[in-house]
């Protein structure tokens, strides 16, 4: 997973010109749950269609120009990288909202998520 790959992706776009922004996302396994239980990792399985309905979803936002997305698969100890989202477009007051709306989409359904904890 490679934010600034990503960023350099959108900076090659042919609509590049009309973007006054780039927003990213990068997510990480935390080492613990959101309960406060300690974690050694997480299991990570991404659904590619789903993901990509979402891509297709977001772009159609209006001033949204161009969307990318990278979802790990598989075991993830602490610290790994999970997701990575990049979306470029015309200003702020449209790109942060479909960052948001991309990522919480993502982790509620494009994505399964299992923690594993210590101890089992």
């Amino acid at each position: 997973m490679d934010l600034n790959r990503m960023i350099q992706t959108i900076k090659e776009h042919p609509d590049y010109p009309k973007m006054g922004m780039i927003a990213s996302h990068l997510g990480v396994v935390r080492e613990t749950s959101l309960d406060g239980r300690k974690v050694t990792g997480i299991e990570v399985g991404p659904d590619p269609i789903i993901i990509d309905n979402i891509v297709s979803e977001i772009k159609q936002i209006p001033g949204i120009i161009e969307v990318l997305i990278e979802v790990s698969k598989g075991t993830l100890k602490v610290g790994d990288e999970i997701m990575a989202v990049a979306i470029g477009g015309d200003t702020r007051e449209h790109v942060f909202p479909a960052l948001a709306s991309a990522v919480d989409r993502i982790k509620r359904d494009g994505t399964t998520k299992k923690e594993i904890f210590y101890g089992g």
